[in-house]
């Protein structure tokens, strides 16, 4: 057996995670590459989405440096298998003592959108863009992250392919649904030993009634943001919408809040404010009922 080349160090105590793949990365250029991927996504750089910057080179005219190149190489030509370096991150973070999940997390699904330019690029299309909050030509990944009050990380991530990648478009065995993945996401990481509380996402998901039920069905707990227009399951009259369910709430005032109950929120720029929750009765089930899914909680700046 051919002995194995040493890679250099990675920075720092960064050296010891890295040391952990490496036999998942057979060749010194693999190792290597792993390395600089790393350091170039922790590193405090302006822009590390970027593969100049990744790699230390300049923007723009750095593009060919031998570095970028090598990292170019790396990502989207190189050999080593993205699920199984995944699987280890997580088994890394699912045995450490301080990132282990419990049961007082939440499975948080979201997705993400970055514009990119042309046709030709796998998962590209004209959809909806969450972080330009408009439609135009990009890639969108789903996503699902582990969170509890003190830290977060992410756990799978899906790139959504658009129903023209397909040769019978939206009715092609291949094609799923941003929906689809991300339940299956949900199931995934609930058979890979994630504890967690509850599925929660935001409006996007929770509109869809057939969503919902996906997880109804699988015996997941969730909580759904829903859009103020958006009623519950119930039937004509009684059917209402969280706006109404807040209304039928009792409320003075501050200093008498009635059903309301006071919840400081801290925000990334570290400014806080005080917001207001209450546990409402959507459609005709409440939190006491056989099935929850009409109940939900209120929550107003």
């Amino acid at each position: 057996m051919a002995r194995r080349l040493p890679c250099p160090p990675a920075p720092g105590s960064l050296e010891a995670y890295a040391a952990g793949f490496d036999d998942l990365l057979s060749t010194l250029a693999r190792r290597r590459g792993f390395c600089e991927y790393l350091a170039g996504l922790l590193l405090p750089r302006d822009r590390n989405r970027t593969l100049t910057c990744l790699a230390g080179a300049e923007p723009v005219v750095g593009a060919q440096h031998a570095s970028v190149q090598r990292l170019q190489f790396f990502l989207s030509e190189s050999a080593w298998d993205y699920e199984q370096v995944n699987a280890r991150r997580l088994e890394l973070l699912l045995t450490d003592p301080a990132t282990a999940p419990h049961p007082g997390g939440v499975l948080v699904i979201d997705d993400s959108g970055d514009r990119e330019d042309g046709k030709a690029t796998a998962h590209i299309g004209r959809q909806w863009l969450g972080r330009l909050g408009r439609t135009d030509n990009g890639i969108v990944t789903v996503t699902t992250c582990w969170a509890d009050e003190n830290l977060y990380y992410p756990l799978y991530a899906v790139p959504y392919s658009p129903a023209h990648h397909f040769p019978k478009g939206k009715s092609d065995p291949g094609f799923r649904t941003k929906l689809q993945i991300a339940a299956e996401l949900a199931r995934t990481a609930k058979a890979a030993g994630v504890a967690f509380r509850a599925v929660a996402a935001d409006c996007a998901y929770g509109d869809q009634d057939g969503f919902r039920r996906q997880f109804d069905a699988t015996g997941l707990p969730f909580v759904m943001a829903l859009k103020p227009s958006h009623g519950t399951w119930a039937y004509g009259k009684d059917a209402c919408t969280p706006v109404h369910a807040a209304h039928s709430l009792t409320w003075t005032d501050p200093e008498r809040p009635g059903d309301w109950t006071a919840a400081e929120r801290t925000f990334r720029d570290g400014h806080t404010e005080t917001w207001w929750a209450a546990d409402a009765t959507l459609g005709w089930w409440g939190s006491d009922g056989v099935d929850g899914s009409g109940w939900g909680r209120c929550t107003v700046s």
